[in-house]
C-alpha cells in the first residue's frame, strides 16, 4: 500500500482495500489518533476476579511519595529532648491532638492531627534506595527473581476502571521503577501526567487531539479503524486484534469525555481552593508545587480515579540538610494540610485513603557534613480518611529516633492492612510468567490498630 500525503489519506478510497495485519497495527499504534495512552489503558481487557467491595472502605487512594528518605525526627516525631546532634536545629509546635507535638515546620498539618494516624514505628532492613522503595510500595522484600507489583497495579487490575479516567494515575512522572506493574502486564502501570501541573500552561499529553484534527476528522478516523479491525476480527478471529480494540476504546472513551479531560486540569478551581493548597503562597513558580499536584490528585479521585500517587520533594539530604528542609518543608505542609481539609469539607475523607510514605527515614544523628543518611530501622508513615483511626498516632520511636519502642509496623502488615480497606484481599494469588502462583502479600496481616 502506497503511503499518502499528510492529510489526503481520508479522502482516498483505496485505504479501505484489504489492509495488511501490518497496517493495522500501524493504526492502533502510529496512526495519527495521538494515543499513546491506549497500551496504558489496558485493564479494561483483563478478566478480574471480584473483590471484596462489601469490605471497602477506601474508593480511592491518594499516596504521596516522598522521594530520597524523609527525616522523621524532623517533621512527624521530633525529640525535643534529645541532644542537639540528634534532635537538629528545629523546634516544635503543638498539634489539635493533646500531648502530641511535630516539628515547627508542620504548622499547618498540625492543625489537621486529629484527622491523621501518624504511624511512628514503620520498619524494615533496606538501605539502598531501590531495595527500599521496593519493600514500601510492594510488601515485598526485593528478589532477584521477581520485581513484585505496586499497590496501584494490583488495584488496576483487581478493581480496574469505574470511570473514564485512568484506574492508576502519577503526577507528574512514575518517580520510581517499582510504582510500576511487576511481574504483571505493562497493562496494570500507571499513567502518568508527564509535566508539572504547576508549570504555565500546564496540559497533559494525549488528552487533546493532536493540530490538526478536528472532532469531524477524528470520528471519521475512529470509523476507519472500526472497519479494518471488523476485517480481521472476520477473518482471522484473532484474538489480539480483539484486545487492541479494547484497549483504544477506553482512550476514546477518556478523549470523548469532557469530565476526564477536565479531572487533569486546574481551571476549575477558585483561588481560595488554590490558596487552601498553598499555590499562590510563595510567589512566582519556581520550583515544583505540592499544592498543583495534590489538587489534581484530588479532582481525580472526585473523577472516579481509584488510586493517585504523587512523587514530591527530594529528601536525600546527606549533606546541607537542613537548607533541603527550609525549601521544601513548608510547601509540602501547607499543601498536605489543605488536601486533608479540602477533602472533608467535600465529605470525601472517609471514602479516600491518603498515604504519606518515603522509602526510609534519616540517621538520628547529623553527620559532620549537617546532613543525616540512610536510616530504615525506624521511620515515619501518615495515614488518614478510607477507615484509618483519626487523631492517633501509632506505634513509637525510642528517645533517639533510632529504634521501635512500640508497635513497629512491617512493610508486610502495612500493605495488607492498605489492601484490607481497598476491598483486596491481600492473600489472593495472582499469576506471576511461568503460570506460578504468587499472593498479593506474603505473611502480612490486618493491623486493627490502625482502623477505625
Amino acid at each position: 500500500m502506497s503511503q499518502p500525503l499528510p492529510g489526503t489519506w481520508l479522502a482516498d478510497p483505496s485505504h479501505f482495500q484489504r489492509p495488511t495485519r501490518r497496517d493495522v497495527l500501524r493504526v492502533g499504534w502510529l496512526g495519527g489518533l495521538g494515543l499513546s495512552l491506549g497500551g496504558l489503558l489496558k485493564a479494561e481487557a483483563a478478566d478480574r476476579p471480584a473483590a471484596d467491595k462489601q469490605a471497602a472502605k477506601a474508593k480511592s487512594v491518594i499516596h504521596i511519595y516522598l522521594q530520597g528518605g524523609f527525616a522523621h525526627m524532623d517533621s512527624f516525631d521530633p525529640k525535643p529532648d534529645a541532644p542537639v546532634e540528634y534532635r537538629g536545629i528545629l523546634g516544635t509546635v503543638e498539634t489539635s491532638v493533646p500531648g502530641v507535638l511535630f516539628s515547627s515546620h508542620m504548622q499547618e498539618s498540625a492543625k489537621v492531627a486529629d484527622k491523621l494516624t501518624v504511624v511512628r514505628g514503620m520498619t524494615h532492613t533496606e538501605v539502598d534506595h531501590s531495595r527500599g522503595e521496593h519493600s514500601m510500595f510492594t510488601g515485598y522484600r526485593p528478589s532477584p527473581a521477581l520485581v513484585y507489583p505496586s499497590v496501584g497495579s494490583v488495584v488496576a487490575q483487581e478493581l480496574g476502571p469505574r470511570s473514564a479516567t485512568p484506574p492508576y494515575v502519577c503526577i507528574p512522572t512514575q518517580g520510581s521503577q517499582f510504582l510500576g506493574s511487576g511481574y504483571l502486564s505493562n497493562a496494570f502501570g500507571p499513567f502518568a501526567l508527564g509535566t508539572d501541573p504547576a508549570r504555565p500552561g500546564f496540559t497533559v499529553r494525549d488528552l487533546s487531539l493532536p493540530k490538526g484534527i478536528d472532532e469531524q476528522r477524528f470520528g471519521s478516523r475512529k470509523e476507519w479503524k472500526d472497519l479494518v479491525d471488523d476485517h480481521f476480527h472476520q477473518k482471522e478471529k484473532d484474538d489480539a486484534i480483539t484486545t487492541m480494540d479494547s484497549f483504544y476504546q477506553r482512550a476514546y472513551d477518556l478523549l470523548a469525555s469532557p469530565q476526564a479531560r477536565e479531572a487533569f486540569s486546574l481551571k476549575g478551581e477558585t483561588d481560595t481552593t488554590k490558596e487552601l493548597y498553598g499555590m499562590n503562597a510563595w510567589g512566582p513558580i519556581l520550583r515544583p508545587s505540592a499544592g498543583a499536584r495534590f489538587l489534581v490528585a484530588r479532582r481525580l479521585i472526585e473523577a472516579g480515579t481509584r488510586m493517585v500517587n504523587i512523587t514530591y520533594g527530594a529528601w536525600d539530604t546527606h549533606s546541607y540538610h537542613y537548607r533541603g528542609i527550609e525549601t521544601q518543608l513548608p510547601d509540602f505542609d501547607k499543601a498536605f494540610a489543605g488536601l486533608i481539609v479540602d477533602l472533608e469539607q467535600r465529605g470525601l475523607l472517609d471514602s479516600t485513603l491518603v498515604m504519606v510514605t518515603s522509602e526510609f527515614g534519616r540517621t538520628p544523628k547529623v553527620n559532620a557534613g549537617g546532613g543525616r543518611d540512610h536510616w530504615p530501622r525506624v521511620f515515619s508513615i501518615v495515614l488518614a480518611g478510607g477507615g484509618i483511626k483519626r487523631g492517633q498516632t501509632y506505634g513509637a520511636s525510642d528517645g533517639l529516633a533510632a529504634e521501635p519502642a512500640d508497635n513497629p509496623l512491617s512493610v508486610e502488615d502495612y500493605a495488607t492492612t492498605v489492601y484490607k480497606l481497598m476491598g483486596i484481599d491481600a492473600r489472593k494469588d495472582l499469576m506471576s510468567p511461568g503460570n506460578r502462583p504468587q499472593q498479593i502479600v506474603m505473611n502480612g496481616k490486618v493491623v486493627p490498630g490502625l482502623l477505625a
